[in-house]
């Protein structure tokens, strides 16, 4: 090898380090998998609750044609909602401690407090913003919101993490905005975004970064 590979390969390695240092390790492949199972359980247990499948759009016909939604079916959905988060999270920060410690990289520094602050902004304000849709009675618009203030959130994360992430929310935001011109197909569309598309970003997170 002569003196200028020599140097070509110092400055590759010097600049991957530096990367590494400056971003975040990307989330394993099972963080992704174990999230999109999780949502299509919330999915599932949703349309139990109104006795219907996921693809009927007959209960959110119900509510898009001006029908309030009850206290009851309203406290449901946010319980719902906080148990498929918080295990999705759970099971999120279990496998990528459990990809760092294997790694033996750190898990919780300057460049992981940047990257949460980068999701929990776009996050917090769409989570606002479907509450208020859901008081309003605007239904139709609530599965679609999500979709795009979490696509939003991810593209904004995706410079403090290794992964691909910008490639998931910029698919989350165009099923959003597709969705909108659907109405009564929302659980649908959720439960591909939050659900089906996270197994494949799984899939090929594992396939690309891990195997």
């Amino acid at each position: 090898m002569n003196s200028r590979e020599e140097h070509l390969d110092n400055l590759t390695e010097i600049r991957s380090l530096m990367e590494r240092s400056s971003r975040f390790i990307s989330l394993s492949g099972a963080s992704g998998i174990s999230a999109g199972i999780v949502a299509i359980l919330g999915a599932v247990a949703v349309s139990i609750y109104h006795g219907t499948s996921i693809i009927s759009t007959a209960w959110e016909r119900n509510y898009e044609s001006g029908a309030r939604m009850n206290s009851d079916t309203l406290t449901f959905y946010i319980i719902i909602a906080l148990l498929v988060l918080g295990i999705a999270i759970a099971l999120s920060v279990f496998f990528t401690m459990r990809k760092a410690k294997k790694n033996n990289l750190p898990v919780w520094d300057g460049v992981a407090k940047r990257l949460i602050t980068s999701l929990l902004v776009p996050l917090t304000t769409g989570g606002i913003f479907c509450i208020i849709l859901l008081l309003n009675g605007i239904t139709s618009l609530v599965a679609p919101s999500m979709l795009i203030f979490y696509g939003l959130a991810l593209i904004n994360a995706s410079k403090f993490a290794i992964g691909d992430a910008e490639i998931l929310g910029g698919a989350e935001i165009l099923l959003g905005l597709t969705a909108m011109f659907f109405d009564g197909y929302g659980m649908l569309f959720w439960t591909l975004g939050f659900g089906v598309f996270h197994i494949i970003y799984g899939v090929y997170m594992y396939l690309k970064y891990e195997r």
